[in-house]
């Protein structure tokens, strides 16, 4: 198993036990809007690292694990750690910005990052299918299209508990951070690549007329 994968796996099921186990902990290191504005930055990586139980780092673990060897094949390690841990920031930046206000506003779990390798992979290969539940398997390119949707729909409908400006975030910062690093793909994909785009561009509209 590579190297840098089974040490992101490791800290973040080393640190989010020990979130589970201490209450103190786990409220220092979260993503907390009041408590960054005031100068504790480091929340905006720590909170990547926390889950908020079992299930919750399972999925985010079992997701990377699925998806983190595509980027590592065809990027190679550190641009797969590049991905992963600008994803994080990238998403993390999202949150603050579109809930700047939002003093009360918390957050925590590895998902902005795990979506981020999620679309380098799809960006990477986009024909590939993915299979939901294991019953389920759909184009890679649609079903990053369908997410990113599902993801202005939450942001608009805030009626669940799930951070899906982070989900966001973690995607745009997986794309752009791919396409930099992968700038022929724009050509050889440029159906995909336009079309993975779309969602993106849908949001920062909504988000310039106040639909969000």
């Amino acid at each position: 198993m590579n190297i840098i994968l089974l040490g992101i796996i490791v800290a973040n099921a080393v640190i989010s036990y020990k979130g589970f186990n201490d209450i103190y902990f786990f409220r220092k290191y979260e993503f907390h809007v009041g408590s960054i504005r005031s100068g504790e930055q480091i929340r905006m990586l720590s909170s990547g690292f926390l889950h908020v139980d079992m299930m919750h780092l399972a999925f985010n673990m079992l997701t990377l694990w699925f998806f983190a060897p595509t980027v590592i094949d065809y990027l190679g390690n550190y641009s797969f750690a590049l991905v992963y841990f600008g994803s994080l920031i990238f998403g993390s930046l999202l949150t603050m910005l579109f809930h700047k206000n939002d003093y009360s506003y918390r957050a925590v779990g590895a998902s902005g990052a795990v979506t981020g390798v999620l679309y380098a992979a799809i960006l990477l290969e986009p024909n590939s299918n993915i299979d939901l539940y294991f019953i389920i398997s759909v184009p890679a390119y649609l079903f990053g299209i369908l997410y990113l949707l599902y993801s202005i729909y939450g942001m608009k409908a805030k009626n669940d508990n799930i951070g899906h400006t982070a989900h966001f975030g973690g995607a745009v910062g997986g794309y752009l951070i791919t396409l930099i690093k992968e700038p022929s793909l724009i050509m050889d994909h440029s159906l995909m690549t336009i079309a993975l785009a779309i969602p993106i561009i849908l949001l920062f509209i909504m988000a310039k007329m106040n639909k969000l």
